[in-house]
């Protein structure tokens, strides 16, 4: 059984920041099930491209307001507390916010931990993993 807080892993290496967004890694490859989870935070005003070709990923808005572009078909649709969507092609997008977002995300295969979007939007495959 793993039992994780959330305060526990914000205050530790499975908080990882980067430009427009912070993720707190719940769940990654090491804990063995299969999927990793996350609670991210998008910060307010980030217009994030992003691409994850390596990985399918369905989010869940647990609080703010933003909106994300299908760039494969111009569509876009707005998010807000109690949206979900789910990247099931590889779909390449944008991800705004317009107040910040809180999301829980599930990353399949999963993520080893130190994971940032490379120059096309993705994470890749293999990456360093959270030591703790």
């Amino acid at each position: 059984m793993i039992v994780r807080t959330l305060s526990e892993a914000e205050n530790g290496a499975r908080r990882i920041v980067s430009t427009g967004w912070e993720s707190t890694r719940l769940l990654l490859k090491s804990d063995g099930m299969g999927f990793s989870f996350h609670i991210t935070t998008i910060y307010e005003g980030a217009n994030l491209p992003l691409h994850y070709q390596n990985h399918l990923e369905s989010v869940y808005c647990i609080s703010g307001e933003g909106e994300i572009e299908d760039l494969g078909t111009g569509q876009i649709h707005p998010i807000a507390a109690g949206t979900i969507y789910a990247l099931d092609q590889h779909d390449k997008h944008i991800l705004r916010a317009k107040r910040e977002m809180k999301m829980a995300c599930v990353f399949n295969p999963p993520l080893h931990g130190k994971e940032v979007h490379n120059a096309q939007g993705a994470y890749e495959l293999e990456a360093e993993a959270v030591e703790e």
